[in-house]
């Protein structure tokens, strides 16, 4: 081994390169042998050999990078493995599968959370992408302006720098936000009467939820005790186990911007004179909208809620970077895939975290299947 870790990189870098171009020419030539034995044609063998060619970076990639590891992670589904524990490994069967399934509370209470906000998050973040790409969809000045201030939090993605000045700006006492509040309800009293409202309501349905979690609903009964909310009550988001899941949604609805391009495309594929008949017939904007618009965006509304479904079901950055020093409260925002990350990295049971994964992937594909089964009904793909 170099001792030199610099070039340590390079002769690992080097070596990358000419694994991959070995691969790429070894799965050619075996294309073109595979052509050449089924009685290809000299042209037919050359396009197989540049197909696989090119190909092969991305094959051999799946298969080292994606394949093997489903392999390993199916095996070790089925046993105890677990990092530095000491114990050897052994097959135990079933036993994981029936432990996350009939036994495991806390994964109980991770499929609630996560069905919070699957469930309250992904509507609210299709209607406002919706709701975007309406009002871009109107010709006015600066509208590129506009659409890239949109699409400018997908760019920046969830990483952990954004994340962290989401956990500053979502502060009870010096957050951005929470000061915006407090000048608006000061300022104009009727958004004071809407805030409260959306405080109880929102208060209301987290305690609910919390109470599936642990079988009792006491918090939520003093939640209906206490009544509406004081005049000076602002949004607790990091700071209250009643209020960390909708943070999340929030964070959800800033990253709407691809669901917002995706009915944009689908608006600008609705022919104009549709549009223009219905006008002559006296139909009002609404009217257009929700009898001309949106049955022919049904079929981006069904795209956006599989994906945006797959993602809320997948959820964890936000979760990890907001909550996971704040030990009071991370139990409310426990996803899935946080539970999967915590007994798979956190406490090293690998076989258990295993079978963790391969239940989250069966769940995703039943609700995936259950929505494929229900397009039928509301989903307009003719245009006329």
């Amino acid at each position: 081994m170099i001792e030199n870790p610099y070039l340590n990189v390079l002769f690992f870098a080097a070596l990358t390169i000419v694994f991959i171009i070995s691969c790429s020419y070894g799965l050619g030539y075996v294309a073109k042998t595979i052509a050449r034995i089924s009685g290809g044609s000299p042209k037919t063998q050359d396009n197989a050999f540049a197909g696989y060619f090119f190909a092969a970076p991305w094959i051999v990639g799946f298969l080292i990078f994606v394949i093997v590891p489903l392999g390993f992670s199916l095996y070790w589904s089925f046993t105890n493995y677990r990092i530095a524990s000491g114990v050897p490994t052994s097959w135990v069967g079933l036993e994981n599968y029936q432990t996350v399934i009939l036994k495991d509370d806390s994964f109980r209470s991770s499929i609630i959370n996560t069905l919070y906000l699957t469930v309250i998050g992904l509507p609210l973040q299709v209607a406002l992408a919706l709701f975007l790409a309406v009002l871009l969809n109107q010709k006015m000045r600066g509208e590129r302006v506009f659409r890239m201030a949109f699409y400018l939090p997908v760019i920046l993605g969830f990483n952990t720098a954004v994340l962290l000045c989401w956990r500053l700006m979502l502060n009870t006492g010096t957050g951005i936000i929470n000061q915006l509040i407090r000048s608006l309800s000061v300022s104009f009293p009727p958004f004071n009467w809407l805030n409260r409202a959306v405080i109880y309501a929102q208060e209301v349905s987290a305690a609910f939820f919390l109470g599936l979690n642990t079988g009792k609903f006491n918090l939520m009964l003093k939640v209906l005790e206490a009544g509406f909310p004081a005049d000076n009550r602002v949004p607790l988001w990091v700071q209250s186990p009643l209020w960390t899941k909708m943070s999340v949604i929030l964070l959800m609805l800033w990253g709407c911007g691809t669901m917002m391009l995706i009915f944009l495309s689908g608006l600008n594929n609705i022919p104009k004179e549709l549009y223009e008949a219905a006008q002559m017939d006296g139909a009002s904007p609404w009217q257009r909208f929700w009898r001309i618009s949106f049955p022919l965006l049904t079929p981006y509304i069904f795209y956006n809620l599989v994906v945006g479904m797959i993602g809320a079901l997948q959820i964890f950055e936000p979760i990890f970077v907001l909550y996971r020093d704040n030990q009071p409260i991370v139990s409310s925002t426990i996803s899935m895939v946080y539970y999967l990350w915590q007994k798979s990295f956190s406490h090293f049971e690998i076989g258990y975290g295993s079978a963790i994964s391969w239940v989250i992937l069966a769940i995703i594909m039943v609700v995936t299947v259950i929505q494929f089964r229900l397009q039928d009904k509301w989903v307009t793909y003719d245009i006329y």
